[in-house]
């Protein structure tokens, strides 16, 4: 849990821009840097407790809140690095446990257009996606629901195709996640046996994601849906806290806009809501998003009469 825990809040953060992200079908031009602030948030009052859909009157509704920067800076055409600054918050509306807050994990990505080609009435490209994410300070790791983040430096790939035809585009999407070892602040700790160390291996994740709606002059709507695998890991104990290494499975389905202000060139608004439809180990979240990004030309300009 906690932006339904782990996974969901590396996915939050991502799929609440639209337009030149890292799971979208859109490149950012050569010397153009896109960037702007995003906000979100989400909630949720029940989980899945393996798979047992249940409350917990001591924690109440849980909250998180995701201020982030997010950029993408053209490279060439077909190559583009993107980065993402997090500042995360959390909150439980009942009981003793007190929220955290701090700087989570920066992550950096280097997004290459494979193929582009005219099929048919539209065109089909293949993207390939290589990133990074780690810890941006030592933040508790062992307080699910309420850390802002589990710690593990990840590794992940990514492959999306795309397919655009007049004012409508169809995505998808696969990625797979490599998590490193985390280190707890004890010294032992219970799974489904004993471990006499604090070095937690997690495990890695699979998911898919495919999106489809209209783009046209740079404006976009689209519906989403998502579902996310956990390769390993096991079940929370009855009436236990969340472990980091737990399973968490989550499919979810939103939708989201990007839309192009004109009056301002280069400015853009965007936003999105998401919901959690099935689960094991996460919370049934709902959660919202927006923000702006403005593009930057660094190309030479010719002085136009």
């Amino acid at each position: 849990m906690k932006k339904i825990w782990t996974l969901l809040m590396l996915l939050n953060v991502t799929s609440v821009a639209v337009g030149q992200t890292d799971y979208d079908g859109i490149m950012m031009a050569k010397k153009n840097l896109c960037i702007g602030p995003l906000y979100g948030y989400n909630s949720w009052a029940d989980y899945w407790e393996g798979s047992l859909k249940r409350n917990n009157e001591n924690l109440g509704i849980v909250s998180t809140n995701t201020v982030s920067i997010m950029g993408n800076y053209g490279i060439s055409k077909t190559l583009n690095i993107l980065f993402n600054v997090p500042y995360i918050s959390t909150k439980a509306s009942a009981g003793q446990m007190m929220g955290l807050s701090g700087m989570q994990d920066v992550s950096l990505w280097l997004k290459c257009e494979a193929y582009n080609k005219k099929w048919g009435s539209g065109v089909f490209s293949v993207y390939t996606i290589a990133g990074f994410s780690t810890p941006m300070q030592n933040y508790v790791k062992d307080f699910l629901p309420l850390s802002i983040g589990l710690g593990s430096t990840n590794g992940i790939i990514r492959a999306l195709v795309d397919y655009e035809w007049d004012k409508w585009f169809a995505t998808a999407g696969y990625t797979y996640t490599y998590r490193g070892n985390i280190s707890l602040d004890r010294t032992a700790y219970f799974t489904t046996q004993m471990h006499y160390t604090n070095v937690v291996a997690m495990p890695n994740v699979s998911s898919l994601n495919l999106r489809c709606g209209y783009r046209h002059n740079d404006n976009i709507a689209e519906v989403f849906i998502e579902d996310i695998k956990t390769l390993g890991g096991f079940d929370i104990t009855l009436n236990n806290m969340p472990f980091p290494s737990n399973r968490m499975d989550a499919t979810r389905v939103g939708g989201a806009f990007k839309y192009n202000i004109n009056w301002i060139d280069g400015l853009s608004l965007v936003g999105n809501i998401s919901t959690t439809i099935t689960g094991r180990n996460v919370g049934t979240s709902t959660g919202f998003g927006g923000g702006f990004f403005y593009i930057v030309d660094f190309n030479s300009k010719t002085k136009k009469s």
